[in-house]
């Protein structure tokens, strides 16, 4: 598998969360890592990065300013596509994989090639290791089609795909560079490909009080509206995901949270 993966950062202020995320790539075969900074006054320090990643070599670029993680996620993508590998993946700077995580994926994606795109499930946590919620999205295509429409049904860096998909859906759209850009991606993606989700805890994922879902979540919610706008048609599930919008813009992420987590009680 050496040479096959290339895993695509976005890294804003938070060197010590990109730290922790190279540290969590724990495999038995090569990863390689590129980030891309986005104008960040807090910045990382290559050599020491070097120094602690020894799962794969490193590749860094930066925006001259600060242009959103969708621009800086754009820029990734447009260096991916010149270098060769057949498997891309995401991952943000603080979330945490768990050991084999690409492996299992990887093996996924061999026995099933019809599939080009595979998320998977995760853990959810604050900033302080406390547990939120279980994050399990649907793993089948079908159901992720519909459901697309309530909200995301891929975590971003949750996912790995083939790079070969890039030229027929394209990068990021650049309108929801600063918010939501993951989420219309992934619409473009399961317009023309299968994308499935393997139904597996194999990551932590952290709630960051500074991430872009808490500081801008206002702008995210609204991006997810035109989103689901940009791809309506009549039916149950599309005017379900604009009221479902139309709820979260009324209240705040505390709310929202501690109603997820009720829920799964009941649930379980």
């Amino acid at each position: 598998m050496n040479g096959k993966l290339l895993i695509l950062i976005a890294h804003y202020n938070n060197p010590k969360g990109l730290e922790d995320s190279l540290r969590s790539i724990d495999e038995k075969f090569e990863v390689d890592v590129l980030i891309v900074d986005d104008g960040s006054e807090k910045t990382y320090n290559e050599n020491h990065l070097h120094s602690i990643y020894t799962n794969g070599r490193l590749y860094f670029d930066a925006l001259p300013m600060n242009l959103g993680v969708g621009a800086a996620a754009n820029r990734a993508l447009e260096l991916a596509t010149e270098m060769d590998y057949i498997f891309l993946g995401r991952l943000d700077c603080g979330d945490i994989n768990y050991p084999g995580k690409y492996k299992r994926q990887l093996e996924y994606l061999a026995d099933n090639p019809e599939v080009k795109l595979l998320g998977t499930w995760a853990r959810v946590i604050d900033h302080e290791g406390n547990f939120l919620h279980m994050l399990e999205h649907p793993p089948k295509y079908e159901e992720i089609k519909k459901k697309m429409y309530l909200n995301s049904m891929f975590l971003n860096p949750s996912v790995v795909f083939y790079a070969d998909i890039l030229p027929v859906v394209g990068n990021y759209p650049y309108k929801y560079r600063r918010a939501a850009q993951d989420y219309a991606f992934f619409f473009k993606v399961i317009r023309k490909f299968k994308a499935e989700n393997l139904p597996e805890v194999l990551m932590d994922y952290v709630v960051d009080p500074e991430s872009i879902s808490t500081t801008k979540r206002r702008l995210q919610v609204k991006n997810r509206i035109r989103i689901v706008m940009d791809n309506f048609y009549f039916g149950i599930y599309p005017i379900a995901g604009l009221v479902r919008g139309a709820f979260l813009l009324l209240f705040p992420r505390w709310v929202t949270t501690k109603a997820k987590k009720i829920l799964q009680k009941k649930t379980t």
